[in-house]
Parts: structure tokens; sequence; C-alpha cells
């Protein structure tokens, strides 16, 4: 019998059941019911206890679930139970804000090493990491057991710069630029594009006033 698929929407919402957990741990709660966790969430309890048993369930009728526990189970389903190494391609101003973000290392992703084409940045550094040439970027990620690459360089160049890391054994891309990828399908891609998230609150805040001049009228 094969392995249950679950679907992207249930794994979409599984780190923000980690990120309340982890709230409440910080916050020694110890245990909580899916209704509490529903109203906290905004999320119906029904559509949190239909999540959770994709992957067995975990809670206890009566009882609800045990915080730690579960907060642990979905980091172990998430893979974040082992640590992951990072590089970043592209040292502008959204790669340094990306690299000097602290919280990545307390979900286990540890940015190794920077690369950009600018001379002039070379050997300066972020958070005590040095910028580094992009020539050098093939032999920092045989050498150094990197997972996931960061790309924040523009459309133009990251598809050369794509081929390359893949070449080299990456499996995973964190992508910034303004161009969803080509790779193979044994490379996970997450793209993010931000202009698109803005165009989207955007269209949110027209809806509400077309709403609100509908009922005016």
């Amino acid at each position: 019998m094969g392995e249950k698929e679950i679907s992207q929407a249930v794994i979409s919402r599984l780190p923000r059941y980690y990120r309340y957990l982890g709230m409440l741990k910080d916050k020694k709660v110890e245990r909580i019911s899916s209704r509490e966790l529903s109203q906290m969430m905004n999320v119906t309890a029904s559509q949190i206890r239909q999540d959770l048993n994709n992957f067995g369930g975990f809670g206890h009728q009566g009882y609800g679930y045990n915080v730690e526990l579960l907060y642990s189970e979905i980091a172990n389903i998430l893979g974040l139970s082992r640590q992951h190494n990072l590089i970043l391609v592209g040292a502008g101003n959204l790669g340094k804000a990306l690299a000097g973000y602290v919280n990545f290392e307390r979900r286990g992703f540890y940015m190794r090493g920077i690369f950009d084409i600018d001379p002039f940045l070379y050997g300066k550094k972020i958070r005590d990491i040095p910028i580094m040439p992009i020539d050098e970027i093939e032999d920092f990620i045989k050498n150094n057991e990197i997972d996931i690459a960061v790309i924040c360089i523009p459309a133009t160049a990251s598809t050369k710069v794509v081929e390359r890391i893949v070449a080299c054994g990456i499996k995973a891309i964190w992508n910034f630029s303004h161009v969803d990828l080509d790779v193979s399908d044994d490379v996970s891609v997450e793209n993010v594009h931000l202009s698109d998230s803005l165009m989207r609150l955007s269209y949110a805040m027209k809806s509400k006033r077309d709403r609100q001049e509908s009922k005016g009228n």
C-alpha cells in the first residue's frame, strides 16, 4: 500500500500550526484543545482535527493536544528535526535582510555562505559571514554539505546560476527572483514573489472599499 498523499493545502497550514504551538510552548502551556487552538488561529476546530488526522491525530478526546509533543511531531513532519545548511546568492538589500534574520537558526536553518558578482562586496561580512565571488560557489557547495540555495538575484541571471548549483547537487531552492524557475522534478522550489503579496493585499483593500461603497449607494 502506497504512502498517503497529503494535499498542499494541508502542508501549507502546518508551519502556522507550528508557529502557534511554539508560542504556546514559550508560555509554558501544556495542553490545548482544538477549539481553543481554533480561536487563536481563526481556523475551525474541525479543520485542525482533519489536518492533524492526516498524520495520526495526536490528540485525545477530553484532553486535547499535548503542546510540546504536537510541536515536536510537526517539527518532524516538516523536516525540522535536522539541521539545514543554506547559501545565499545575491547580497543586495533583500539578500542582506534574509542573511541577517536570526530566527531562521531557531528553526534549524543556518546560513553558511553568501555569494555575489560585485567585487566591491567581496570580503565584507553579514553576521560574520564573508561575501564571496560567485565563481567560488561550486567548490563551496561541494565542501560544506549545503542543502538549500536562497536566490536573490535578477531574473536575467537566475536561470544560469540555478543550473550551476543544481549541477552541484542542490535539491532545494528558495527563489526570490522575479521568475518561476524551471528545474527537474527532483529539485524542490519555493517561489516567493513579494510583489504578488502586495497585489493580493491591494485586491483585498479594493474589495473592502467596493463593498463599503455598494452599501452606501
